[in-house]
């Protein structure tokens, strides 16, 4: 069995290991390092004892994990010919991806381990910087930051700060979500005869030349609710506070039922920022949606019924179930495929209806439940062979209209309009047009051209009266020649 002791060599010097931890490395036949860069390992050589590292793999890979996986395979070489004592920084269960691989390659039957604490680097690091962990903290690994591991109410550790590059990845992806000047501290050799701590802009943090292997970074707790708007839990507070008994007499008044046309509104504003290529535009529109959805969701909450992870849990087991080429092991070749797969899981997850048109009403659109039921209806077979159809459907029933305009009751010219813009979905949908979306900008044309026509009117007479509908006409030609949409 390759027997590998695996001994952490602590955050500092070589006095402050253990009378045991030191005889350990005394009597180790062969004694390797991860690496050089920690001040025991001169310390032992000094001494006299022979120890090699594995500073080398670091220079010809290109990615830690590379390293890591390396370094893992020789130490299970070297071991299969007689135990290997393997050095660490630290603790060795403390930031230590090798030892965590070896421990993986254990558990299959590959290795047999023998871990030997150290003193790991957040007891100095705690102790220099005068913080409390019971506050809460997050420890992090510099090589692989992401934005949505941090959050912003704790004290952040991030380890393996290595050097300038490192530190200038960690730098742009704090910069995601702190004010560019948000003061870090670089703690190097914490608990060590040399160390340091400087505080700097964390603009300027990968500007320091004291980075090395014994390098943490040190991001203080933001506490201030307006410093972290760009955190998803400071925007589900500010719900909740509005919300509150304390909170504001409109949003506490407000349901489900009275909050779903602002909801419709906010998405036809959001569409119109879409349409304008209104960056700006779309990012205010899309908040003023969110706003809706977490609304409800406080809503849920504050009536016992569901929460914020409820909506999360729903939606993401959805995305992960629809997608089987993505999670799973299916293989598509096309959108088409993509589309279809969607809709035969759809259908398997829905229970068995009287009805396919049940459950595609859209109550806040008639354009939209035209829409779905001829689409559903299209599924089964029941549509024309192609646009021809529809385009002979919709002459058919606006002859009958006109019919109806010039003969019939008003309740017949209902009818027969309702049937001329059901032939009108139709086309949209056969162009693969959305019906909603083509009347919301023909309602925005509208409105911008016509506002032209009173700006001409105001710049005149002032007075609609004094104007012919030649004359007005004659406005409105000019704002489509203007290009006004």
């Amino acid at each position: 069995m390759n027997r590998i002791i695996i001994i952490g060599l602590g955050a500092g010097e070589l006095e402050q290991l253990s009378v045991g931890t030191y005889r350990k490395i005394k009597e180790a036949e062969t004694l390797i390092a991860r690496t050089d860069q920690h001040p025991a390992v001169a310390e032992l050589r000094a001494e006299g004892v022979e120890l090699a590292s594995f500073d080398e793999i670091y220079e010809r890979n290109d990615t830690f994990e590379n390293v890591y996986e390396e370094i893992v395979a020789e130490l299970l070489r070297m071991s299969a010919e007689s135990p290997v004592t393997y050095v660490v920084p630290g603790h060795p269960l403390v930031a230590e991806r090798t030892v965590q691989l070896l421990i993986e390659k254990e558990m299959s039957g590959e290795a047999h381990l023998e871990i030997v604490g150290g003193n790991s680097f957040l007891d100095p690091i705690f102790a220099a910087l005068c913080i409390d962990p019971i506050e809460g903290f997050q420890l992090l690994d510099g090589t692989d930051l992401k934005r949505d591991d941090v959050i912003m109410k704790q004290h952040i550790l991030i380890g393996q700060v290595y050097d300038e590059f490192i530190a200038s990845e960690v730098k742009l992806v704090l910069m995601e979500k702190y004010a560019y000047d948000h003061p870090v501290t670089i703690v190097t050799a914490a608990g060590s005869s040399d160390e340091q701590l400087r505080t700097v802009p964390l603009y300027e943090l990968d500007r320091e030349t004291s980075i090395n292997n014994l390098t943490t970074v040190y991001v203080p707790p933001v506490l201030d609710r307006e410093e972290r708007l760009k955190e998803w839990s400071t925007f589900r507070e500010i719900i909740a506070a509005l919300r509150a008994p304390d909170g504001c007499p409109w949003d506490r008044e407000q349901t489900h039922e009275t909050l779903k046309r602002y909801l419709v509104e906010e998405a036809h504003e959001l569409l119109e920022a879409i349409d304008q290529e209104d960056d700006h535009g779309i990012i205010e529109e899309l908040g003023d949606v969110l706003l809706q959805v977490f609304l409800h969701a406080q809503i849920g909450e504050d009536d016992g019924f569901f929460a914020m992870e409820d909506i999360l849990e729903s939606i993401g087991s959805k995305m992960i179930r629809r997608h089987p080429h993505v999670f799973g092991e299916v293989d598509v070749e096309n959108s088409d495929e993509v589309l279809q797969n969607w809709q035969d899981i759809k259908k398997s997850e829905k229970p068995v209806s009287d009805s396919l048109l049940n459950g595609q009403e859209r109550s806040g659109s008639s354009l939209l439940t035209a829409y779905n039921y001829q689409k559903e209806a299209a599924k089964v077979g029941f549509d024309w062979p192609d646009i021809q159809g529809a385009f002979d459907k919709f002459e058919e029933e606006w002859a009958e209209f006109r019919q109806e305009v010039e003969e019939g009751t008003s309740k017949t010219q209902i009818d027969e309009l309702g049937d001329v813009l059901f032939t009108l979905v139709n086309l949209a949908r056969f162009l693969k047009i959305s019906p909603e979306e083509a009347m919301i900008h023909a309602n925005q044309k509208f409105r911008s051209r016509f506002s032209f026509v009173e700006q001409q009117v105001k710049e005149g007479s002032g007075k609609f009266s004094d104007y012919s509908l030649e004359e007005l006409e004659s406005f409105w030609q000019q704002a489509k020649g203007r290009g006004t949409k």
